[in-house]
């Protein structure tokens, strides 16, 4: 599904990625932990497309695809989903009308036709209630005025919604508590434990990977993923430190 070849990026001049290599298939669960600098929110923004992030070198194919080729909106409709660890708020505008025009682009950018806003109400609302969201929460704006527990499972609803094929979250569990990260972990392994899909879990602590265990483990230190093991590995990470187990 995706395949990062020697990926070298920077942002200012400054180099982060230097040479970083993963490839995901479908059905695969992958977390990137590591020390704060590494390069793990860099990675997640290159293969989103924010702006700002230059690759300098190397490769990313998504579905056969030239990823870097692509603009953030037909990376978006190909099927690939950014959590970010800071959800921004957008005030003015609805969680209602912002994940509706959001579907309908996407499904516009696929040659799919576009959901009526009683189809999209339905799923919305089914989305919330899986994620133990009030309806009413659908109608305020995108993030105003929610708590960082609020934001995370807003974003896993909007992840519901848009259904990706790869998802990449950037420190999704950053400030949860333990019910919220139980239900975050529950809402990824329903939404994305799939055979044609995929997920990248960027994180510092094994915590997460209670709920969502991984396939890989991958350390990521000086731009590049210096070693990989299974679930085994976060717990090694979690005892020892990145000192111990990076290089």
């Amino acid at each position: 599904m995706l395949e990062i070849n020697n990926l070298h990026a920077e942002i200012a001049g400054n180099a982060i990625l230097k040479g970083l290599s993963l490839t995901v298939n479908a059905g695969e669960v992958h977390a990137i932990m590591g020390p704060n600098g590494a390069g793990k929110s860099t990675l997640g923004y290159v293969l989103g497309g924010r702006p700002g992030y230059e690759v300098t070198e190397g490769s990313v194919s998504f579905d056969g695809a030239d990823l870097l080729e692509l603009e953030p909106h037909e990376r978006a409709a190909a099927g690939l989903f950014l959590g970010f660890q800071y959800p921004v708020e957008i005030p003015g505008i609805s969680n209602v009308q912002f994940l509706r025009e959001s579907l309908n682009a996407q499904r516009k950018g696929r040659g799919e036709a576009p959901l009526s806003g009683a189809e999209f109400l339905k799923l919305a609302r089914a989305q919330a209630d899986a994620l133990g969201m009030d309806h009413d929460m659908l109608k305020r704006p995108v993030n105003v005025g929610f708590s960082g527990g609020e934001k995370k499972r807003n974003e896993m609803v909007q992840m519901g919604i848009l259904s990706p094929r790869l998802a990449i979250l950037d420190e999704t569990d950053s400030g949860l508590d333990i019910d919220a990260l139980r239900t975050v972990g529950d809402g990824i392994n329903r939404i994305l434990r799939a055979p044609d899909k995929a997920v990248i879990l960027i994180t510092h602590y094994q915590r997460l990977l209670e709920y969502v265990r991984p396939d890989f483990v991958h350390v990521l230190a000086d731009g590049r993923i210096t070693r990989t093991g299974g679930p085994e590995l976060a717990l090694e990470l979690e005892a020892q430190g990145y000192g111990a187990l990076a290089a």
